[in-house]
């Protein structure tokens, strides 16, 4: 085993075992067990150790004993070490645990004593590496029994719903408090300065072009006065500014370039624009849009739920 796996593989592989059965065997919830259980870091921890010492005495024998060694003895040693793994003791004696198969000159002790028109059988005993197999499904089907059925702890599914279920509750949570995940359902509008004045800036940035710097339109429909082609009130102006105008020829929408939060700034700040009236503005479009209900949709266009007049 020592010469198969140096320590810095042996060590690290048994305590991950160990960890690993710690971790199977406790019932920690939706955290792990060291974490939740304090104390097993001090289990853990002895654990290391006791590796660390087992190590240290196995190595302080083995040089205990190539001391004792003949030189006969110590270069049969040496010719065993540079032996392919599997031509060696340690692999012939662990496959003969593993399997207890018998030489073939031995068959005449396992042999029968009937005959199939001349076929005999051999009563060779089961594999040992396929009984311990067995016996660990057993305790294995056991401490499953016990902890499932029993004590009542959760199972994968249990777990994945519990956990699915509390992964909603934190999105639902997140999204209370995060702008940037809003959407046309919980917008509401900003009426401080510093929403407007940041909604102004980015209008000017980007919707001067069709709509001018004052809102009086160009391309664009007018965005002072009380018509609106696709609907007023801000969950409208903010959905159209989101997924843009009539198609074909309307706005395009600017989801993908404007965070929901800045476009909830920028509609608000639209709607600050309401009856300014400035001079040269285009001429009203769309249906009169009361805060409280809409009239019906202007003929050019399809009805569109919860849409605004920009285009």
């Amino acid at each position: 085993m020592k010469k198969l796996f140096p320590v810095y593989v042996r060590i690290p592989v048994f305590f991950a075992v160990f960890f690993m059965a710690m971790e199977f065997f406790i019932d920690s919830g939706d955290r792990p067990a060291f974490i939740k259980y304090p104390i097993l870091n001090l289990i853990l921890l002895l654990f290391l150790l006791v590796l660390i010492a087992v190590e240290v005495v196995l190595n302080a024998t083995d040089k205990v004993l190539d001391t004792l060694l003949t030189d006969e003895q110590r270069k049969q040693k040496e010719i065993e070490d540079n032996l392919p793994f599997m031509q060696t003791q340690f692999y012939k004696g662990i496959m003969q645990k593993l399997t207890k198969t018998r030489k073939v000159e031995d068959e005449h002790e396992l042999i029968l004593h009937h005959n199939y028109d001349g076929i005999q059988e051999l009563d060779n005993v089961l594999p040992p590496w396929w009984v311990y197999l067995f016996y660990a499904c057993i305790v294995f089907s056991i401490v499953y029994m016990v902890r499932f059925h029993f004590l009542g702890h959760d199972d994968q599914t249990m777990e994945y719903e519990k956990e699915m279920t509390a992964a909603k509750i934190q999105v639902e949570e997140y999204k209370k408090t995060a702008p940037d995940v809003m959407d046309k359902d919980k917008v509401t509008l900003l009426t401080d300065a510093e929403s407007i004045n940041a909604g102004k800036a980015i209008f000017q940035t980007n919707c001067i072009a069709c709509h001018k710097a004052d809102g009086g339109g160009t391309i664009g429909p007018n965005l002072t006065d009380k018509n609106w082609v696709l609907g007023g009130g801000i969950k409208n102006v903010f959905n159209t500014i989101m997924e843009g105008g009539r198609a074909g020829k309307g706005m395009i929408a600017w989801k993908d370039q404007i965070k929901p939060s800045e476009i909830q700034k920028i509609a608000s700040y639209v709607l600050s624009l309401q009856g300014t009236n400035p001079p040269g503005a285009k001429a009203p479009e769309g249906d009169v849009w009361e805060e409280d209900g809409a009239a019906a949709p202007a003929k050019e266009t399809a009805p569109v739920a919860n849409s605004t007049k920009a285009e």
